[in-house]
């Protein structure tokens, strides 16, 4: 039973993974001597950071203590937020933009400082196509910093790093290519990493995976959203009783179990109009309402559109700014407990 269920709760992260749109590149690699600091402002953009060899030090916007990196860490700001990664938090800092005008043509090296090169550090981002509507992003918090052990990275890092500096280094046909699905795993890993390492109860529901019952339950309820869920029937499936497990699925996931389902069905509904010619009707029947007339109504009431509202919108997103401007689906929205989807009758 324990391998079931834990084969069922690493479909959930699977599916929501796959649901993020993850597009990873390098922008270049950094051979540094001292003084140097190169600073990145604020963006829309997640960044990410291997520091191949020496040591450096991270400066947050807003914090007032610097975090010292050592050869083998990786860090990853999944927010963009503003930082500086300098020799010494003394040293200026120097903006990336005008570092990145002084290469010579296409190549990825910069380089700043006068002496040979004591660190060099791997640069790049993530843009998430989806991540307006992702009920990843918002769990993870604004620097993972994984530790390299004595000065090497970790094993699963190790060889991706291996080959991403090669293909950083060398614009081979398909590099790009080779890039995205190299840092995509580097996403993947890192988050696994955060994942593991949360105490007992917080994560949301990232953490909640790891807890054999409510696992479990987000397993059955990703694999069929479509299916008429309620607090009984999931108690059951799982082998709990209905009120322990409605706590402690709230306790550990943050909010209801029917709040979640209906804010999941939203996500898959989303998605479909986003990226399929689908009708509305085959859309109900897939995310688990009765007819058309109910999602949209419910659909509306979560994001504010009609469905057809929200694909135009989307689609001249797409067009126009390669798919920023999506609507969000967050917890926040009102009447997550949906009163048109099968189940909801039997409340948390």
């Amino acid at each position: 039973m324990s391998l079931v269920l834990k084969v069922e709760s690493t479909d959930v992260l699977t599916e929501v993974l796959s649901t993020l749109g993850i597009q990873g590149r390098v922008f270049c690699c950094s051979e540094l001597s001292a003084p140097w600091s190169i600073a990145l402002p604020a963006s829309g953009l997640a960044h990410f950071h291997v520091l191949e060899q020496g040591s450096a030090w991270l400066q947050l916007d807003g914090e007032r203590t610097a975090v010292p990196l050592a050869s083998g860490d990786f860090i990853m700001l999944p927010h963009g937020g503003g930082h500086v990664l300098s020799d010494s938090p003394e040293t200026p800092p120097v903006l990336l933009e005008h570092l990145l005008l002084q290469r010579q043509g296409g190549s990825p090296r910069i380089a700043q400082g006068g002496g040979s090169a004591e660190t060099r550090l791997i640069c790049g981002s993530f843009h998430f196509a989806h991540a307006a509507e992702s009920p990843l992003l918002p769990l993870l918090p604004p620097l993972l910093h994984i530790r390299g052990d004595a000065g090497q990275a970790e094993a699963w890092l190790a060889s991706t790093l291996q080959l991403l500096a090669f293909e950083a280094r060398h614009a081979r046909p398909g590099v790009q290519t080779v890039i995205s699905r190299l840092t995509e795993i580097m996403f993947v890993q890192a988050v696994r990493v955060w994942m593991a390492s949360q105490p007992a109860g917080q994560g949301g529901w990232l953490g909640a995976l790891r807890d054999p019952h409510i696992g479990a339950a987000l397993g059955l309820i990703h694999r069929a959203p479509e299916r008429p869920w309620s607090v009984a029937a999931l108690a059951r499936a799982v082998a709990m009783s209905r009120s322990p497990f409605a706590a402690r699925f709230t306790a550990l996931v943050g909010e209801p179990p029917l709040a979640y389902i209906t804010r999941w069905r939203m996500h898959l509904a989303a998605r479909h109009f986003r990226s399929d010619r689908l009708s509305v009707s085959d859309v109900a029947d897939r995310v688990g309402y009765t007819s058309a007339a109910a999602l949209s109504k419910a659909f509306k009431r979560c994001l504010g559109v009609a469905p057809g509202t929200y694909r135009r919108r989307t689609a001249l997103a797409a067009e126009t700014a390669g798919g920023a401007g999506a609507l969000a689906l967050t917890p926040s929205s009102p009447a997550w407990d949906d009163p048109l989807a099968p189940g909801t009758p039997d409340r948390a």
